[in-house]
């Protein structure tokens, strides 16, 4: 009887947890068992094991051959386990020394031929490798790019089985990961393109000052899509730990790409108004994979023709705007993914849409149900709504707007005053803080809070209504560089929600 042991790593969500791999090579008749919950995929691996072993040059054991995956109660999915597998049944056979074994994590999927392939979640899993304590990983070489972005564990690439035996035997090296390529440019042009619409945009930056939610309707060609394309040029690049948080999803997401692996500007994503709720926050056969919602974490959300989306779809979106984090329920455990976006709503006002609102000719009943599928709990969470009017003449003829550059400046000077001002409650935005805070720790002067009374007082708006126009006064008054909100700054935060009631 022989033993072998070599070690991999399970990805679930953006956690992972790390995986021995036992390879038991005994007496009776040819044969390979794999146990502790393999999924289909994983099952599969031992014909493409036994293959990449044989046509790279070595002997596979003669005898029953049996792989254990331990924690046994862990479900194990997908093909990241089969270069640990070849790995585990030469120690046991005796073809390769086990001292760098020992302390290596080995991750990548193997061809039949012994060519290592790329897999999903590379980064989270090179993570975990490190948290766990080895010194070693080893990966698909044309993923080198993406695992060396983590610092502090040796990172080593393979192109085939054959390079990963030899360097195990002392007879060869492994390719390590070369210097990152510069970031590419921020996507979705400047906003200095986008023609008048001097209320949209001033609401686009207060939007981007303070991370709030918006909503843009108006009637087609008007402007609302390329003012919300231009909303990641106002803010500002990642900080490293948010930009590794980020390409980890895109990573098991498998949306990386291969020549600029590491996001460090918000993301932006803008799927089809038919989208279907998996796609929107997760899901899938077999192991849950990010949706929108989390491919857009730190990023921008946005939604065009929004009462054309499915109203399951919109009412998902509720409890990852308010907890900014989406769980997965499955048979086998809970995934976790976080998706703390800024949501950006785009509408016509009714289904004909025309140019000028006297040449609707929808029935009253239909335009009320046209955005009757934005619910009013829905609403609630949206902290600025914008109706947006066509130009008058000459706006074409008017000089330039400003740029993204300017105004990217003066969000940038809003989120510092607000990160000052936050630090030590761990939040950096207005928007991620609760409202039992703004009411009691920074409770704002009884003057200053006369408007939001007093419209609690009539019912035009709900206790969370309030909370999010408080929150954004405060960036009201970042952006003025004042030190608490004044009667104008949340008469002007009430006007941004009041209008798109109207």
């Amino acid at each position: 009887m022989a033993l072998g042991r070599a070690h991999s790593v399970a990805v679930t969500g953006v956690d992972g947890q790390l995986v021995e791999i036992e390879a038991d090579v005994g007496q009776g008749l040819p044969s390979v068992h794999l146990v502790g919950l393999p999924d289909t995929t994983l099952q599969e691996s031992r014909d493409r094991v036994r293959a990449a072993v044989a046509n790279s040059g070595e002997k596979w054991p003669d005898g029953r051959v049996i792989l254990a995956l331990s924690p046994a109660t862990l479900p194990k999915v997908g093909s990241v386990y089969d270069l640990a597998l070849a790995a585990a049944v030469l120690d046991a056979g005796g073809s390769v020394p086990a001292q760098r074994l020992s302390g290596t994590v080995l991750l990548g999927e193997l061809a039949l031929d012994g060519r290592v392939r790329r897999v999903r979640g590379i980064l989270p899993a090179v993570l975990t490798a490190r948290k766990a304590g080895r010194s070693t990983v080893v990966v698909p070489e044309c993923v080198l790019m993406e695992a060396g972005l983590v610092d502090g564990i040796t990172i080593l690439g393979a192109a085939t089985l054959r390079e990963l035996i030899d360097w195990l035997r002392g007879d060869g090296e492994l390719h390590r990961p070369g210097s990152v390529l510069p970031p590419a440019d921020r996507p979705g042009g400047d906003l200095s393109e986008v023609v008048g619409q001097n209320e949209a945009r001033w609401a686009l930056e207060v939007a981007a000052a303070g991370g709030h939610h918006l909503l843009l309707t108006g009637p087609p060609g008007i402007g609302k899509t390329m003012l919300a394309q231009r909303l990641p040029s106002l803010l500002p690049p990642l900080t490293e730990t948010e930009s590794l948080e980020v390409t980890a999803i895109h990573s098991v997401a498998g949306t990386l790409s291969g020549e600029h692996p590491l996001i460090t500007v918000p993301p932006f994503v803008a799927p089809h108004h038919s989208t279907s709720v998996s796609a929107m926050v997760g899901g899938g056969t077999g192991s849950a994979r990010p949706g929108a919602v989390s491919r857009a974490h730190r990023g921008v959300l946005f939604l065009d023709e929004c009462a054309e989306i499915s109203t399951k779809v919109l009412e998902a979106l509720r409890t990852p705007l308010e907890e900014g984090e989406i769980r997965i329920a499955r048979r086998d455990g809970v995934a976790r993914y976080p998706a703390r976006f800024q949501l950006i709503l785009a509408a016509n006002p009714c289904p004909c849409a025309p140019a000028r609102d006297v040449d609707c000719i929808c029935a009253p009943l239909a335009r009320r149900r046209y955005l009757g599928k934005l619910s009013g709990p829905l609403m609630d969470r949206i902290d600025i709504w914008v109706q947006m009017y066509g130009q008058a003449a000459g706006a074409f003829a008017a000089q330039e707007a400003e740029s993204s550059e300017v105004v990217r400046a003066r969000v940038a000077s809003a989120r510092t005053a607000a990160v000052a001002r936050w630090r030590e409650y761990g939040w950096s935005t207005n928007a991620e803080v609760p409202g039992h805070v703004l009411r009691q720790r920074f409770r704002l002067p009884r003057e200053s809070l006369a408007p939001v009374e007093n419209a609690l007082r009539h019912g035009r708006m709900s206790a969370r209504g309030a909370d999010r126009a408080i929150r954004v006064a405060w960036t009201m008054c970042d952006l003025r560089g004042g030190e608490i909100p004044v009667v104008q700054d949340v008469l002007q935060a009430l006007n941004f929600r009041q209008r798109g009631a109207a």
